[in-house]
């Protein structure tokens, strides 16, 4: 029935759309659809974020439960930090880093469907001082390659740059891809002179451990990374630990919510936020 009302939308609006009725309605279902807004609160913090499809409604609706460890962990920073969000996707954890500790938050994202929803909620919550776009993709090098994408909705994730298995280890389904450019953590300081990251988020369903690869000078001035990691994909996570002891870290805890447990697409309980410092922080 979903599916049915949804290609009967599509019909109404492809054919009206000869129209100039038509072609008014239709561009005022997209600008409704993309300037949709939903309030939070947390910790007597109000924020406004897109909920421009049901994926990115969930987002929102669940950003207190759907990583509170992620929240906690941002809490624990110091005033005026510089946060690296590796995958910000629509900037939730951005945005929260940004006012609740009034971070310098450069937000990496290269999915062209995200970024404008991450620009307009920076902007939206009047944050565009504080947080720095960088659509560049990171990896463990310099290079052009393919952004292999799961999906095309806002809000997305399953997404891998430069490989061709995603979040599992496994071949990612691709419905699209693009080339662009990508660099490691240690030539984008270098080259493009940003600011060393006091702390650094690394999500991005898959690469983590391709990421660390390239971090290895960067590392060595990091306090914390949080950083998720599939228990199963055993190369991501075996690679993630060598990197990551290497340079003088401690896993501090793994956690996650209750709902990644039951959730398939969440990895029913294998994918985990894992929280590392030095030891001098545990």
């Amino acid at each position: 029935m979903k599916k049915l009302i949804k290609n009967l939308i599509q019909n109404i609006i492809r054919i009206g759309g000869y129209t100039k009725l038509g072609k008014f309605l239709y561009e005022s279902i997209i600008i409704f659809q993309t300037n949709n807004y939903s309030d939070v609160r947390h910790r007597n913090l109000d924020f406004k974020f897109l909920i421009s499809n049901q994926l990115n409604k969930f987002r929102v609706e669940t950003f207190s439960t759907k990583e509170p460890e992620t929240l906690e962990w941002i809490d624990a920073m110091e005033d005026g930090s510089v946060l690296w969000d590796v995958g910000a996707n629509i900037g939730l954890y951005s945005c929260y880093a940004a006012k609740a500790k009034k971070c310098n938050v450069y937000a990496f994202e290269p999915s062209v469907f995200n970024l404008e929803s991450l620009a307009k909620n920076i902007y939206i919550n009047s944050l565009e001082d504080s947080i720095r776009i960088v659509p560049i993709p990171l990896t463990n090098s310099k290079k052009f390659d393919y952004l292999n994408m799961g999906t095309e909705s806002w809000g997305g994730a399953l997404s891998s740059f430069g490989e061709n298995y995603g979040w599992d280890g496994k071949p990612i389904k691709k419905i699209f891809n693009y080339q662009l450019l990508g660099m490691s953590i240690d030539e984008i300081i270098e080259l493009l002179k940003i600011q060393n990251p006091d702390y650094i988020k690394i999500d991005v369903d898959g690469i983590e451990h391709l990421i660390l690869e390239g971090a290895a000078k960067t590392l060595k001035n990091v306090r914390s990374i949080l950083i998720e990691v599939n228990d199963n994909f055993y190369e991501q996570s075996n690679k993630c630990n060598e990197y990551l002891l290497g340079a003088g870290f401690v896993m501090i805890e793994k956690r996650h919510s209750e709902m990644f447990n039951s959730i398939e697409s969440f990895g029913g309980g294998v994918v985990w936020n894992q929280i590392w410092a030095r030891e001098s922080m545990k």
